[in-house]
């Protein structure tokens, strides 16, 4: 069965390996977890299950996701997340760190942080223009981007200045380093998407 849990980073560490080597990882607050609802073919189309994480005061929620908390009969959570995953799960089983073991090959999603307005450079890496020579106070603009008389516009898609991050990302085929159920934390080796408290969706890797 594949395995999936939702988990908030908490930011990036060191641990040896049996060898003494230093490994780069990012730990992460993984779980608990509780299925809050079970997707099937029959009465949604697909086959999924909503995990939710998180604590949350029931007053806080809109009338629309207490009824959803109170039809299932499971404590409201604060954030929901649906996994395609094979296997058989019930309304309320709970789902650990300990899902994962160590030496485990994961696909890590998050959002990634926000940069706001960038320029180009900053953006996609562009060159920028020559600092002499008649340039003018214009090395790091973007250059001519489109076609004097035909077609007399910017083609739609081309590279520009513009809001930079706050996109999903993910991360493939990390490696699972340490994993302390007691605590909830596991220690994934390199770097993962978004910010420190950023949620992230750890799952099976799809390419392992």
């Amino acid at each position: 069965m594949k395995k999936a849990i939702i988990g908030k980073k908490l930011g990036m560490t060191q641990l040896f390996d049996e060898r003494g080597n230093v490994v780069p990882v990012t730990a992460v607050e993984a779980g608990p977890c509780v299925v809050t609802q079970v997707k099937t073919v029959e009465n949604d189309g697909y086959k999924a299950f909503q995990y939710g994480f998180g604590e949350v005061r029931a007053k806080s929620l809109n009338k629309p996701m207490a009824g959803h908390f109170k039809k299932n009969d499971v404590a409201p959570k604060k954030v929901l997340r649906e996994f395609r995953l094979e296997g058989e799960a019930n309304v309320g089983d709970l789902i650990k760190a300990d899902v994962f073991a160590v030496g485990d090959a994961v696909d890590v999603a998050g959002v990634s942080k926000g940069k706001g307005t960038a320029g180009v450079i900053k953006r996609w890496n562009f060159s920028r223009l020559k600092e002499t020579h008649g340039t003018g106070p214009v090395h790091r603009h973007a250059g001519s981007q489109g076609a004097c008389s035909s077609p007399s516009r910017v083609f739609k898609g081309t590279k520009g200045a513009g809001r930079m991050g706050c996109e999903r990302v993910t991360v493939q085929n990390l490696q699972i380093v340490k994993v302390d159920a007691e605590n909830n934390i596991i220690a994934i080796k390199g770097a993962i998407p978004g910010p420190k408290g950023g949620i992230v969706m750890i799952a099976d890797s799809v390419k392992a």
